[in-house]
């Protein structure tokens, strides 16, 4: 085996490690970066399309993956709860938001609120199911999603005929979405960072004289 080769597989097991994906499925879901960064990525994507509808004539691409109002439930909350009790590994989240990906290129629908939650779950199970050794039921999967065993059914069909039964992620894949995704967490705290604006209490004077700051970033 070349440097090269060594180098290569070095980076790779330190950004496995960095998203902890090396970790156990028993971790605490706040430790692990993955679930952090995912969940960026999706409440933004949703934001900026959701902008998009609003304030252009395009048209969402509406599918039974579509609610009629969103879960009370941020997608932050949504994804830590999924690793908390669904006990899959780190890694069906990446295969997962591969599968996300896939999906949306297949039917042009634009990921909202309306139907990100229903994708993630449906998506993490049938991650689960693929690539790790144990794994629960539909129910309850459903369980955890907050939806029903009869809907989960049909969201699993649909996205698995959407993809061509496609499960297959390839070393080269699963990599190349883990470096993307911690590229743009980088790039995403770089912009936030001058973006927290700190507002000093009225009365300074006082001995407290600390200060109280809140973020500026659309979130």
């Amino acid at each position: 085996m070349g440097t090269k080769e060594i180098a290569i597989e070095s980076l790779d097991a330190d950004i496995y490690v960095t998203l902890g994906l090396e970790g156990s499925s028993n971790a605490v879901p706040g430790s692990l970066r993955i679930l952090s960064l995912l969940s960026s990525l999706l409440e933004r994507t949703v934001h900026k399309n959701e902008m998009l509808l609003e304030t252009t004539s395009v048209k969402d691409v509406v599918t039974i993956f579509h609610g009629l109002r969103a879960p009370n439930i941020s997608i932050r909350q949504y994804v830590d709860r999924i690793f908390k009790y669904s006990g899959c590994s780190p890694s069906c989240f990446v295969v997962a938001h591969i599968y996300v990906d896939r999906f949306l290129q297949q039917t042009d629908v634009r990921l909202t609120s309306l139907n990100v939650h229903r994708l993630l779950i449906t998506s993490l199970m049938v991650a689960a199911k693929f690539i790790d050794d144990a794994f629960f039921n539909n129910a309850y999967y459903a369980k955890v999603g907050g939806v029903s065993t009869r809907e989960l059914n049909r969201l699993e069909v649909k996205l698995l005929f959407t993809l061509d039964f496609r499960l297959l992620v390839s070393v080269d894949t699963f990599r190349t979405y883990c470096y993307q995704m911690e590229k743009e967490g980088a790039e995403w705290h770089q912009i936030e960072r001058p973006m927290q604006a700190c507002r000093i209490k009225d009365n300074w004077s006082k001995k407290d004289d600390s200060t109280t700051c809140a973020s500026t970033v659309a979130r």
